[in-house]
């Protein structure tokens, strides 16, 4: 029996696709955002005054996170939380990116077993084991200038692109505040194929390695359309 990677790979090299024949339009990689009703534990009121954490010593760092607060509490209960969430497809993946929760990978899907070949979480179930409090498991998430970075649980702006060659991108970008770095990620689906790429920058804001492709939609974070 052949192996399933070599057949994709086949298909793909004469230009095919499972049940899609030749049409250029199937080939091109969809990207748009939705409403996602996702059960959460809310996390609790973040403390009014910034700690300053000198003497903790937090996975090699200080633990001072001035001026972001911490949150010390998680809601017992849980609720249905609607996300914006953000969607790359194709042929063979389904890619579900949270800009409200430090622009993470929630989701990566193989369409063709029907299987999540990145840990998915169905729950939004925050342990206090973050650098100010919240963190989840699952999916991916990326991080400076530490792992687990203090902005994890946070919104980020985000904007979605379409490519000539029919793949489309995800970008999402944040300002750390303690640092003044700003980080950048492009999420990128390619047609055809399940190829999904990551491209990360990091660098100080106004600067050109700096640079980000994002508009800043201001209070709230709301992202842009393509």
């Amino acid at each position: 029996m052949k192996d399933r990677r070599e057949i994709f790979k086949n298909k793909r090299a004469a230009g095919t696709s499972p049940g899609c024949g030749k049409d250029k339009k199937m080939e091109e990689v969809k990207v748009w955002q939705e409403d996602m009703h996702i059960p959460t534990y809310e996390p609790g009121e973040p403390q009014r005054n910034p700690m300053f954490l000198e003497g903790r010593v937090y996975q090699g760092s200080s633990g001072k996170v001035y001026p972001y607060p911490v949150t010390e509490k998680i809601s017992y209960e849980k609720t249905d939380h609607v996300y914006r969430a953000v969607f790359l497809e194709n042929q063979y993946l389904k890619v579900m990116v949270l800009p409200e929760l430090g622009g993470r990978i929630q989701r990566a899907y193989d369409k063709t077993n029907g299987y999540d070949f990145v840990y998915y979480n169905h729950v939004i179930k925050p342990a206090l084991v973050g650098l100010t409090g919240p963190w989840i498991s699952g999916g991916i998430e990326f991080n400076w200038p530490q792992h687990h970075r203090p902005t994890t649980y946070l919104p980020v702006d985000w904007k979605m692109e379409k490519q000539a060659d029919g793949s489309a991108s995800v970008l999402v970008s944040d300002v750390d505040q303690m640092y003044g770095t700003k980080g950048m990620a492009r999420f990128t689906l390619y047609p055809p194929g399940a190829d999904l790429s990551g491209e990360f920058r990091r660098g100080a804001p106004g600067r050109n390695q700096g640079q980000s492709p994002l508009v800043s939609p201001g209070p709230g974070r709301k992202g842009t359309g393509a």
